[in-house]
């Protein structure tokens, strides 16, 4: 069953309900409604399981391409998922299927993660065109239905163990398997058994692969993802840890990658440039041989603007999307420079200690102003001792810009004439420290046209002696609406670091 329907992920319970409808509904009407929605939101659910016995007149799991199973026991864990809902569900053909949790009689609930898997194993008797299953689907369950489903191509599942033995059963009957996905995998032959599964799968087949947590996995799993190195597009690793960081080398055969998401949960990985530069080189060779690469994101990696560098001065790379956060100004000279030469870039997020020492932000900013092509640009912290000249002047260098979060020092209404320029901005989230006046931003907000319809534009830091009265605010909300059916939002800065107090009081 898709995401899309209107009645999964607990109802969805404002949908076609407008704002007037919502605020003139009492608070028992709205927990009626939610319960009627709740109740239709299971009646789904039975249809299906009721369907897949042939129960129902028309046959609606053979047509069933998408089936989450992860909203079904969302369903099933719902505070209203009692009572009348409940004994609705499981009444009749269904009530054999009802699973508790073991102790005692009293103690006992409904185990939503086992009945979940009880029912998926009734409807993929009927799924015969099953493209992609998702939800925390057990080993022995998934082992049964993969012979079911010829025509899977993607799995998401929530513990990667879930995969053993599974290899075989889906080179066997799953051609067409392409994509897979996990939330994590902790155990002491993780990274063996996952090696496995890949070498297991038919070669050169896998295009996506993602782990969205911790996953003990490393030099063995990579070395088998070359079995996948001419079919590999998408390479996303979560919070990887130290082992796993020292084995990125043996990814040297998957070059054809045009997605890579690297991250480290807790930014405790070697600084390998130092520790193990042999280990460093070989990476960046890596790296660099990845010509197709269009999108690369370091979250938390020790080191990670010294591992993107070379890739951005490689010439035949020419990423569209580009993220680094947890590393310094002060030691980014080389990568700051160096993101000027990738002139293709669209969407550029930057989060990382700022400098007010030294040419680090000069530098920053004279690349970012070559980077023509942005139209999302995201600088966390990095940017904090931005002024009005430096953002004024972006903003005239950059004139594709769609959305702009940006920190700064001592912003003004200086910043507005050069920010009405992009005629593309959808929203700007200035987390400044700023004064701005209730004038200026009007003034911005009338010269705002058809290409800025839908503008959020949100204040977020603005000085306390700056605060906008309550008319002021209402005045610019109700202009923003009227000349773009934009929103604006507004908070005033709480709390003062030392370099807030240097700024208000010199």
């Amino acid at each position: 069953m898709h995401d899309v329907s209107p009645v999964t992920n607990r109802g969805s319970s404002d949908v076609d309900m407008s704002v007037q409808e919502r605020t003139r509904i009492t608070y028992k009407a709205r927990l009626n409604q939610e319960e009627v929605m709740t109740m239709r939101w299971a009646q789904l659910w039975r249809t299906i399981v009721t369907s897949a016995l042939g129960k129902t007149l028309f046959p609606y799991t053979r047509y069933i391409r998408t089936l989450n199973l992860e909203d079904l026991e969302e369903l099933l864990q719902d505070p209203k998922f009692k009572n009348q809902v409940s004994s609705m569900f499981f009444e009749g053909e269904l009530a054999a299927h009802k699973i508790q949790t073991s102790g005692p009689k009293k103690n006992q609930r409904l185990d939503a993660g086992r009945t979940s898997n009880t029912l998926g194993d009734i409807i993929t008797t009927s799924t015969p065109l099953l493209e992609e299953l998702s939800g925390k689907i057990e080993n022995d369950a998934l082992l049964r239905w993969i012979p079911r489903t010829p025509h899977l191509r993607l799995l998401n599942l929530w513990y990667g163990g879930a995969l053993v033995g599974a290899g075989p059963l889906l080179r066997q009957h799953c051609h067409a398997f392409t994509t897979l996905s996990f939330w994590g995998w902790t155990h002491d032959e993780a990274d063996h058994n996952f090696a496995d599964f890949l070498n297991e799968i038919n070669s050169q087949t896998l295009e996506s692969l993602e782990i969205f947590s911790y996953a003990s996995i490393g030099a063995e799993s990579f070395l088998a993802l070359s079995c996948h190195r001419y079919s590999l597009r998408e390479l996303k690793l979560n919070s990887i840890n130290s082992t796993a960081m020292h084995s990125l080398n043996k990814l040297a055969g998957c070059t054809n990658l045009t997605t890579l998401l690297l991250t480290d949960a807790t930014n405790r990985s070697v600084y390998l440039k130092n520790a193990h530069n042999d280990i460093f080189l070989e990476i960046v060779a890596w790296l660099t041989s990845c010509k197709k690469l269009r999108s690369v994101t370091f979250r938390n990696l020790r080191g990670g603007q010294d591992l993107m560098t070379p890739m951005l001065l490689e010439n035949d790379i020419h990423l569209t999307s580009l993220e680094l956060s947890g590393y310094a100004m002060a030691d980014a000279h080389d990568f700051h420079q160096a993101l000027a030469n990738q002139t293709s870039l669209q969407e550029l997020q930057l989060q990382g200690d700022s400098d007010e020492v030294g040419d680090g932000v000069a530098t920053l900013v004279e690349s970012l102003s070559q980077l023509v092509n942005l139209t999302d640009l995201r600088l966390q912290d990095i940017s904090d001792y931005f002024t009005d000249e430096v953002i004024g002047g972006l903003a005239r260098s950059l004139p594709k810009l769609e959305g702009w979060y940006t920190s700064g020092w001592g912003v003004t209404d200086y910043i507005w004439s050069d920010i009405a320029l992009l005629k593309s901005l959808r929203r700007l989230d200035m987390a400044a420290m700023s004064r701005f006046s209730a004038h200026g931003i009007l003034d911005f907000i009338l010269r705002l046209g058809p290409g800025n319809k839908g503008l959020v534009l949100a204040i977020m830091m603005a000085d306390v002696d700056c605060d906008l009265t309550e008319e002021e605010q209402m005045t610019i909300k109700e202009t923003i609406a009227a000349q773009v059916d934009g929103r604006f939002e507004f908070q005033l800065q709480r709390g003062m670091t030392v370099k807030q107090i240097r700024w208000r009081y010199g």
